[in-house]
């Protein structure tokens, strides 16, 4: 994946350049020192992945990453875990606390390859075919998956489309949000940030902040925290 580095820290690009060149299927194409000085670049270059830092003078990464084209990924670096929340609502596929171990690193990269992937194949057709009690039918890559409720572990939005994550499989349908969470079963499935819908039976533990399910960390975003803890959590989950 052609790469760029976007911090206003010489130290911090020079520590992910070196993780860049440590980690197989990345090209480095770029580092900048601000959004400013990037946006001509990415305009007029193939840019598949960014690494974008967020606190930085003049435009933050938050800001910037609404502006950047659809077909290119975000991976945050920062040394400021609070805004975790607010880099999965611009569809960030990673969030990287600094100093920066090479292992997570590249945890983050697998992710922004398999993704990179999927979406290079032609969802613009893919669609929900019909829903019954216990599971739907999507059409996806030119077939028809039988997909039941209780398999699914979350649901991610990202970019213009829906991310089905199960144990075995992804299933992505272009489709937002909003629109699949309101055909699933409510009392299985909550609305935790912008962007991910869970299913609760798979819940693992959680904090204030966090949804672990399995391997995967889902953010809670604050516009959904009171109903997910106060209204689902506690009426829902503890007094079954």
């Amino acid at each position: 994946m052609n790469c760029i580095i976007i911090d206003d820290e010489p130290l911090a690009r020079e520590a992910i350049e070196i993780l860049v060149n440590q980690t197989d299927g990345l090209d480095l194409i770029g580092s900048f020192n601000s959004p400013e000085t990037a946006v001509n670049f990415i305009a007029n270059n193939a840019v598949e992945l960014i690494f974008l830092d967020i606190q930085m003078p003049g435009i933050n990464g938050i800001e910037f990453a609404r502006t950047i084209p659809k077909e290119t990924f975000v991976i945050f670096t920062t040394a400021y875990s609070e805004f975790a929340t607010d880099s999965y609502e611009v569809d960030a596929i990673d969030y990287l606390i600094k100093p920066v171990k090479l292992e997570r690193f590249q945890k983050a990269v697998e992710k922004a390859r398999t993704y990179s992937s999927l979406f290079k194949t032609d969802y613009a057709n893919n669609n929900i075919e019909q829903v019954a009690d216990d599971f739907f039918f999507v059409k996806a890559d030119r077939r028809i998956f039988k997909v039941y409720f209780n398999n699914i572990l979350f649901i991610q939005g990202l970019k213009d489309y829906v991310v089905m994550h199960s144990e075995n499989q992804k299933v992505i349908t272009a489709m937002n949000i909003k629109t699949i969470y309101d055909q699933l079963p409510k009392e299985i499935f909550v609305r935790v940030s912008k962007s991910y819908v869970i299913n609760v039976r798979h819940i693992g533990s959680m904090d204030n902040n966090t949804v672990y399910i399995g391997t995967n960390e889902i953010p809670i975003g604050s516009v959904y925290r009171d109903f997910f803890f106060n209204e689902f959590v506690t009426k829902k989950m503890l007094n079954r």
